[in-house]
This record gives C-alpha cells, structure tokens and sequence, in this order.
C-alpha cells in the first residue's frame, strides 16, 4: 500500500468514497495494529476526534510550529458539529482516518450496522473536508470483535489502535494530575512505531486540554531520545 497524504479540502459537498474499495494487504487482515510495522525508531502521533474540538487550535499550531505531520481519526458526527476545525486539520496537511459515524461499541453490533458506521463515517468526513478516511479506521473504544474486524477490512481499511493511550482524556482528576503525567506515559512508552493515543476535545468535567497541554513536551521528549515522526498511513504497505 502506497503512503498516502490528505487531499485538498473541499469548500463544497463530494461525493462519497465507493462502498468496495482496494483490498487491504494480506499481512494486516485481522490486526487491530498495536503498533507500527518498522524497525525504525519512528512514532505516529494520532488524535481521535469525537467529543468537541476545543484544542484542535492549540494542538495544530504546536504540530506546525515543530513540523510534525499527524493522524486524525474523525468521526461523522465530529465533522458534522465542527467543519472549520474539521477542515483546518485537512487544510494543515494531516493524515485522517475513519472513526466510524456516531462512535459505538462495535463489540456485538450486526454486520449492517457496521457497515452502516464505517461508510457513513466516510460519507460525512469526505463530504465536509474533502478528505478520503481509506484505508484508516480506529474502532471506538477500542472495542471489537472478529466480525466487525472483518467487516472493516472488506471495506478497505485498516484496523490502527494504540501503543500507548496518555489518557489526557481523563482530565486532571481533581487536580491530581498535570500535563507532565500525560507527557510521562508517552515517553515511558516509546518504542519503534509506538502509536500515540491523544484526543483534540477538553474533558467534560474540568475542560482540561492536557493532550494538547503536553503536545510540545512529548514532541522535544521523544525527539531527545532519538525518534522521528510520520503517519500511520505513510508505513502501511
């Protein structure tokens, strides 16, 4: 599978990526890959988006500041709620992926509604930013099953979960935690083709953006110790 970059975004309505795209490699059939394929000392930086947008902002100037390229896992229900920062994600050169329409458990869910999830997540993100997600997809939660991982491959994507997830997400849990500890847990993390788990929206509850808060520290940090970073879709063969 050749690397693959973000299209131009469109200022209008596309149509929609066909439902039977390429096939994915025999080699990632089955994955919900952990980490990357290399032996190189690279890391990818992935962002998913599903709550708010609230440090897509922030989270873009640090990547461009440093000359980082990331992937950003979008679901429909995202892009449909936030199609400016949707699109300046796009427009800044990053990587998508599919996140899925509305963000279930896919554990358990019937075929047609995995298809229903995976397709209309493509629809909506291709339709608001131009971007084709293929052959991106990142289950919600994490969670699957061998059905639905089978059902995501036949329509062309690559199942990507995580090596390491910062739990920014988390938030501070009533100040007991910094920005330092999300930074930390990458580090101690790294490893050739880790794949970083961070998220662009603030927590709920205290409107913490501990992700984008460490973003620069976790860069400088893993560049210290050697490593280079790219995008899951650039080491995907």
């Amino acid at each position: 599978m050749p690397a693959i970059s973000a299209p131009s975004p469109a200022s209008s309505p596309v149509s929609p990526p066909p439902p039977h795209p390429t096939t994915v490699p025999r080699a990632l059939l089955g994955q919900d890959l952990e980490r990357l394929p290399v032996t190189e000392p690279v890391v990818a930086l992935t962002f998913d988006a599903g709550a708010n947008a609230d440090a897509v902002p922030s989270i873009l100037a640090t990547l461009a500041r440093e000359r980082v390229t990331a992937t950003f896992f979008l679901t429909g229900d995202f892009v449909t709620k936030f199609p400016e920062p949707s699109r300046a994600i796009v427009r800044a050169g990053h990587l998508v992926g599919n996140h899925s329409a509305t963000h279930p458990e896919f554990a358990g869910l019937a075929d047609a509604r995995v298809r229903s999830e995976v397709l209309g997540g493509a629809q909506s993100i291709t339709a608001v930013t131009g971007a084709d997600p293929r052959p991106l997809f990142r289950f919600p939660f994490g969670s699957k099953d061998g059905r639905a991982l089978a059902t995501v491959n036949s329509l062309g994507y690559v199942a990507v979960r995580w090596t390491v997830d910062s739990v920014g997400w988390q938030g501070t849990m009533k100040g007991t935690r910094t920005a330092a500890y999300t930074t930390s847990r990458v580090l101690q993390a790294a490893t050739h083709g880790e794949i970083v788990l961070m998220h662009v929206g603030s927590n709920p509850d205290d409107h913490s953006t501990l992700d984008a808060d460490a973003l620069p520290a976790v860069i400088a940090g893993l560049r210290q110790r050697g490593y280079r970073f790219v995008t899951v879709g650039s080491v995907l063969h």
